[in-house]
């Protein structure tokens, strides 16, 4: 479909509030397919979540189901579970061992454009690798409670040593791969990590990425790390610190088969998920047991409509929530196949993911708006003789999808009969919180529609009344099982971060439009995190690499509309006197803030100015940088301290 041509059918769309309906067919097979499932759950939600953790397997029942005591909750109160069993052993219990759990492709492909590298791994498979290396992991003196850092490529090990940790009750914490030295080393320093697993590498666009060097260098200032175990799989040339550093192929050679699931309370602590903070530091979100296992449980099923012969994709990388939720625990929880795969989407071609869908015949297909908005660019031609015909469900996940880009999907890829199912949730909810019901809602282009059932999410305004109708702050007004129990050492940031706005009430810290028939339009972010291709990076995070570069005495970071990430990095920055703005520094600076974060936060662009836009008090305005980004009229200038700033900025801006 043509920009143009996409333009007018959206602009139709939109005026005549056209709403999609699920085909009779699907909704006949679907999950949910009773809008009186909202009401049920409304009317008795502890009763309704409870129902649905008795789909999972308990050591001992719980006693309780719900103590709130706000902003704390707990969930199935002093009831006894595993997560890892309830992934994998009970499918294997239960007499589905040689049912396919993965198939993972490598990026890497021949001469003819085959990947090199795939595998069928059935839930035996895991099982006895997740074994393995559970044991590993107590060889290596780790018990339940310590904390394991995994910094991984997108290969089954990632999985397996997030299962294998569960499996002996020991705190994962994942740092995507993509992460500087930096931001590992501060992970692994908050979490007082006593293991880091790795590999050698990984393949990105057709390179490897060294992750093992990088582990080398951030380890050196993390005492808490005992031993590093090390996956070999791009075989490139590494250093292994002698006492310190296994390769895991070694390791799981010397141990046995079988490790016993430790027995864990529904409120012990699974893992520990790092998150971008206004603060600069990455707050560590708490996720425990019995309430977690039991939402990504619910909305993997109910979401995603998932039977027992789907071929189920989520394109995340474990390294964020959504591979946390939607590739371990979620989908495996519910015993289904599922597509691994390591790299991009444009290698070796811009094809590269339709043709995974076709090769692995692929049901539900979970990505982000910032891809979509990338197939849309690079043009049809690329799905052209493609057969997509195994898909039943779309899904976006990450950040609000435009309804351009959902068009799209809907027409290109949907072929204008599948459901899409645009999702809502964060690292700290868990789970998915705002989205259509496959066989139940109409949707539309943009709007993520309604509150799952269970779930109590309302849009205030800024004294916390309830609006019917209209823009105002997402707030969710109800405990879920699922919700984040705290920051990892920091009781109080929890406490001021995400319970300070309204007494008792969640807020998130998106804006949110509800239309005149219930509909949620969510905006993004309110305060200082950018949402940049669906991961939230925080403007002070970026400030600070910026300043730690010497030649910088002083920088503001501000997020701006990019047509393919959804956000992009905008920075304006003040030298230090001696120094000058030449363009060689501004491809320094882009570069230092890359090594110091992670290639995510590059800046887009970079502005050198003498002075920044401020307040009499010394604040930082953003809001006028935002409008000079983004080319738009410049707001209310009367509380800075001096107008002609930002008036001169703008100019530079507009000249540059």
């Amino acid at each position: 479909m043509s920009d143009s041509k996409t333009k007018q059918t959206v602009d139709v769309l939109l005026e005549e509030n056209r709403k999609f309906v699920p085909s009779k067919n699907f909704q006949a097979q679907a999950f949910y397919n009773n809008d009186s499932v909202y009401k049920d759950a409304d009317s008795n939600y502890e009763e309704y979540w409870a129902q649905w953790a008795k789909k999972l397997d308990w050591i001992s029942p719980w006693e309780k189901i719900l103590e709130w005591k706000a902003p704390y909750a707990k969930w199935f109160i002093k009831g006894k579970l595993n997560a890892c069993y309830n992934c994998v052993d009970r499918h294997v219990k239960n007499g589905k061992g040689s049912k396919t759990a993965l198939v993972w492709e490598g990026e890497p492909t021949n001469d003819q454009g085959k990947p090199k590298d795939v595998l069928t791994i059935t839930y035996d498979d895991v099982y006895l690798a997740v074994n393995k290396l559970a044991n590993v992991y107590k060889s290596l003196g780790i018990k339940k409670g310590d904390r394991i850092a995994i910094y991984m490529p997108m290969i089954p090990e990632a999985i397996y040593a997030m299962l294998a940790a569960a499996r002996i009750g020991a705190i994962h914490t994942v740092v995507f791969g993509g992460f500087s030295v930096d931001s590992l080393k501060g992970r692994i320093n908050d979490a007082q990590a006593k293991l880091l697993i790795t590999a050698d590498g990984g393949f990105r666009r057709g390179k490897i990425i060294p992750l093992k060097s990088t582990c080398d260098e951030a380890v050196l200032d993390c005492p808490s790390i005992e031993n590093v175990v090390v996956v070999k799989r791009c075989d490139n040339s590494i250093e292994m610190k002698s006492n310190r550093d296994y390769w895991y192929h070694d390791l799981v050679t010397n141990v046995d088969d079988f490790c016993p699931p430790e027995e864990m309370d529904s409120e012990d602590i699974l893992f520990i998920l790092y998150t971008s903070g206004t603060t600069g530091k990455p707050k560590g979100i708490i996720h425990t047991t019995g309430g977690y296992m039991t939402s990504v449980l619910a909305t993997s099923k109910m979401v995603f409509d998932l039977t027992d012969d789907d071929i189920f994709w989520c394109t995340a990388d474990v390294g964020w929530i959504t591979g946390h939720s939607y590739i371990v625990y979620g989908p495996m929880a519910n015993g289904v196949t599922q597509v691994i795969y390591e790299g991009t989407p444009d290698y070796p071609e811009k094809n590269r993911f339709w043709k995974i869908i076709e090769r692995h015949k692929a049901s539900v297909f979970y990505t982000a708006p910032t891809a979509i908005r990338a197939f849309m660019k690079w043009g049809v031609q690329w799905i052209d003789n493609i057969d997509l015909s195994s898909l039943k469900l779309l899904g976006t996940v990450g950040e609000p999808i435009n309804p351009e880009a959902w068009i799209w999907y809907h027409k290109e890829i949907g072929k204008e009969k599948i459901p899409i199912v645009d999702t809502w949730w964060q690292t700290e909810t868990g789970s998915i919180m705002i989205s259509p019901l496959p066989g139940l809602t109409a949707t539309k282009p943009g709007s993520a529609t309604r509150p799952l059932p269970g779930i109590k999410a309302v849009v205030l305004n800024e004294t916390g009344e309830e609006l019917t109708e209209g823009g105002g702050y997402l707030a969710i007004t109800r405990p879920w099982p699922s919700m984040l129990r705290g920051i990892y050492g920091d009781d109080q940031r929890f406490k001021d971060t995400y319970w300070s706005k309204w007494d008792g009430t969640y807020f998130p810290g998106d804006g949110a439009n509800k239309d005149k028939e219930g509909y949620f339009w969510l905006l993004g972010r309110v305060d200082d995190v950018m949402n940049v291709a669906g991961h939230n990076i925080g403007t002070m995070e970026v400030e600070s690499a910026l300043v730690d570069h010497s030649s910088v005495a002083e920088a503001a970071v501000v997020g701006i509309t990019d047509e393919i990430k959804g956000q992009a990095i905008a920075a304006f920055v003040i030298l230090k006197e001696e120094i000058s703005a030449e363009e060689s520094l501004e491809s320094e600076l882009k570069e230092h803030v890359a090594k110091k974060i992670g290639a995510i936060a590059r800046p887009k662009i970079i502005i050198f100015t003498p002075e920044l836009p401020k307040t009499r008090s010394g604040k930082i305005m953003r809001r006028l940088l935002r409008d000079v980004a983004e080319g738009r009229a410049l707001g209310d200038v009367t509380t800075l301290a001096d107008p002609n700033v930002i008036q001169a900025l703008k100019q530079k801006y507009e000249d540059k």
